[in-house]
């Protein structure tokens, strides 16, 4: 009888510490505080980015967000796949970690597992965000509109820099414009 109840109970907790490691934010990467998620609403473009299994070869790429509940987040990720000639769409959910006045949130595209999204630089009009995950190897730089002047790109990338992340290694999306109901 201890046999049988052990190994779910183990599963349940290699399965929980796997999790929690996904949940963290990066060595000296800090959240912004006063975030205000009614201003982070709507529709991001992704400017840039750090190359993922879940993104590559897309272009078009962009993040909805709204409001699902009060502490709830509507998370839409649509890319253009163009080897395939069609749009790629995830729809996902996101929570606060610390409280709705930090850019930390959990996001799933798929229950029962999570991944950090952490915002951590935005301007004061919510126009430009750094975004990352748990670790380095994931940033994207956002924006409102679908290209950004070169100063502001150049800002960006000097301030992922400074925070460690290898921008040598960016993917600058394509956003040209392609019929949505493709």
């Amino acid at each position: 009888m201890k046999k049988i109840i052990f190994i779910p109970l183990l599963v349940a907790l290699v399965t929980g510490l796997l999790l929690a490691g996904c949940l963290g934010t990066p060595d000296n990467i800090k959240p912004v505080t006063n975030f205000q998620a009614e201003k982070f609403l709507g529709t991001w473009y992704e400017i840039a980015r750090l190359d993922y299994i879940h993104e590559k070869g897309l272009n078009q790429v962009t993040a909805t967000y709204s409001l699902r509940t009060a502490d709830e987040l509507k998370v839409v990720n649509r890319g253009y796949e163009s080897k395939k000639s069609r749009w790629k769409e995830s729809e996902g959910k996101a929570f606060f970690v610390d409280g709705k006045d930090k850019g930390y949130l959990k996001v799933s595209f798929f229950w029962p597992f999570y991944s950090s999204y952490v915002v951590f630089d935005i301007d004061d009009n919510y126009q430009y965000a750094l975004v990352t995950s748990s670790e380095k190897s994931n940033l994207w730089i956002l924006a409102r509109t679908p290209t950004i002047s070169g100063e502001i790109k150049a800002n960006l990338i000097a301030k992922a820099t400074a925070q460690g992340f290898d921008t040598s290694k960016l993917v600058f999306v394509e956003q040209t414009e392609i019929a949505k109901s493709q």
